[in-house]
């Protein structure tokens, strides 16, 4: 019951917006979030998803059972120059994991495989200036974009061997 509730919500993409609550105004909501949480959480940047079946499409689908937090992350890739040329994510979880994958997105568009794979959730969470008790949300995203280049990976190597 708990997935397909999460699915609902993830594929309706419903959730609070931060923007019209009237915490958005409150200087405690101002203290918990850094702007830049605030502003990927507001406008997210590639929300969205793709279709998994496309050979050239990775799909990394993560949670955190501690907090509830599920982030899908997917990234097509271009065949001949392993570039990852789109990229679009869903999370149902608190505004640190959102902001986490809206940014992750940002880092891994036009970037190689092996250099995404390579991104840090310590990149992430300094950016977003995350407290440590956000950190399991920037380890959300990098534990996600690699889920997403080994399910791409898998896919390549069993067309390869067909």
């Amino acid at each position: 019951m708990q997935r397909l509730m999460t699915t609902r919500v993830m594929s309706n993409g419903l959730r609070p917006n931060l923007a019209t609550c009237s915490l958005a105004l409150s200087p405690a909501l101002r203290r918990a979030y850094h702007p830049r949480v605030i502003d990927h959480y507001t406008n997210p940047r590639n929300i969205g998803s793709m279709d998994k079946k496309l050979q050239n499409v990775g799909t990394g689908l993560v949670g955190a059972p501690a907090c509830g937090d599920v982030m899908k992350l997917q990234i097509q890739v271009n065949d001949e120059t392993g570039v990852i040329e789109n990229v679009k994510f869903k999370t149902f979880g608190c505004g640190s994991a959102i902001a986490s994958s809206s940014y992750m997105t940002e880092l891994v568009r036009g970037k190689t495989l092996d250099v995404a794979a390579q991104i840090k959730n310590t990149e992430i969470a300094k950016e977003l200036s995350l407290p440590p008790v956000k950190l399991h949300c920037s380890m959300l995203a990098e534990d996600a974009i690699k889920a997403a280049i080994k399910d791409y990976q898998s896919k390549r190597k069993a067309t390869v061997l067909k």
